[in-house]
């Protein structure tokens, strides 16, 4: 089914909807990370805090047909919102030690299977009220807002959780701030409801035949192979202030180019990104993307262990993820096609978080094993092999054209 929206949208509305997702991520993997790193708390502890993070984002495709066929995208928005709020407000309130990290697990947990559903609805949203001619458009200002909220949401609430007297507060105002997002609501109309099928199950099938209609052509199969493979993951990013002292970096300066800085850089990487996957064959741009980003990871290797380095190399990668992003969303989007188009797009934004998450876990351990040099060279080295692997299997696909008769 296809909606035509019943009034125009100017596309700055997505970037508020989906900053509240972007900015919890960015809380945990700057603010939270950082006061931990600080308490003594190991990189690999943080490390698995970070990975609890992105398990609700790995399986959420199990329950985006609840969010499809049951209450309305705005209702699950703002449902999801307040929950989320109050998960950041939880999260950053518990004492940020070794032996909160129980209790972090939890909230961490919990909050992060709330902001699924927020983000469920505001994709719906994007999908029915942004235009045929405007899809790229709306798209950018989209990812803009989920890796712009994301450097907002560590840099403020990092500075803030420094400034404040106690460390509640600045989790108070990240949530206020998260909650408010809500308002840009009214900007955009409630989509049509979907055919409802009456059971659950019943929902989950169907999605999965349209998935598999997807999976069956070549270009969704090198999509979905690209969910898999750790081509531009991004995960060191998750790890940046848990290893800022190995760069003498200080709290203001994580706080600068891991935080806001960082979100804007990014952000500006995403409209690029975009521009490029437009004017390359897609996958061939996420390819090139995934590059850029090992060859980032390999200098900042081998670059001198100073704050100014911090600096260059942690911006810079922010921006090549900007690329990565914005190259991975048009990747699905080309392969993806029509029907229940919102779940599917929660399928593959489920899997791609699979290597985020597996790479945060990589990068841990082997910073534990070799340092900072040994995190940024084992994910370079790992993502060249994602790389190759998928050109070898991008090429072994083609189609070859039929031999012609003598």
């Amino acid at each position: 089914m296809t909606a035509t929206p019943t009034r125009t949208v100017h596309p700055v509305v997505y970037l508020f909807l989906i900053f509240p997702f972007g900015a919890m991520g960015g809380y945990l993997t700057v603010a939270i990370a950082y006061q931990l790193s600080q308490a003594g708390v190991s990189v690999e502890d943080v490390a698995a805090l970070v990975a609890i993070s992105l398990i609700p984002q790995t399986w959420k495709f199990l329950w985006a047909p609840i969010a499809d066929t049951t209450l309305t995208r705005k209702r699950w928005y703002v449902l999801a919102g307040v929950v989320s709020a109050v998960g950041i407000f939880v999260t950053g309130a518990v004492p940020a030690d070794a032996a909160s990290l129980p209790l972090l697990y939890v909230a961490v947990l919990v909050s992060n299977v709330a902001v699924t559903f927020m983000a469920m609805a505001a994709e719906s949203l994007l999908i029915y009220n942004a235009g045929h001619g405007e899809k790229g458009r709306a798209g950018g200002w989209f990812q803009a807002g989920n890796l712009g909220g994301n450097g907002v949401g560590g840099g403020a609430g990092l500075w803030l959780a420094q400034t404040l007297p106690a460390p509640w507060m600045a989790a108070a105002i990240v949530a206020i701030a998260c909650a408010l997002c809500i308002a840009a609501l009214r900007f955009v109309p409630e989509p049509p409801p979907l055919p409802r099928t009456g059971h659950y199950g019943r929902s989950l099938l169907a999605v999965l035949k349209d998935l598999w209609q997807v999976a069956r052509s070549r270009a969704g199969f090198l999509a979905l192979l690209i969910c898999f493979l750790p081509i531009g993951s991004g995960a060191a990013s998750n790890l940046w202030s848990a290893v800022a002292d190995d760069w003498h970096a200080s709290a203001g300066t994580v706080a600068l180019v891991t935080g806001v800085l960082g979100g804007i850089v990014s952000a500006i990487g995403c409209l690029a990104g975009g521009f490029g996957s437009d004017r390359l064959d897609r996958k061939v741009a996420y390819a090139l993307y995934g590059l850029l980003m090992s060859a980032c990871a390999t200098a900042m290797a081998f670059a001198p262990r100073t704050e100014s380095m911090y600096v260059v190399f942690t911006l810079a990668y922010s921006f090549i993820q900007g690329l990565t992003y914005a190259g991975f969303t048009a990747v699905v989007l080309e392969a993806m096609g029509l029907g229940a188009a919102a779940t599917k797009f929660n399928v593959f934004a489920s899997l791609s978080n699979m290597p985020i998450a597996y790479m945060t876990l990589i990068d841990g351990w082997a910073h534990e094993k070799w340092g900072a040099a040994g995190l940024l060279n084992v994910e370079s080295a790992i993502g060249v092999l994602g790389i190759v692997a998928f050109l070898l299997i991008a090429l072994a696909t083609s189609r070859r054209p039929a031999p012609r008769i003598a």
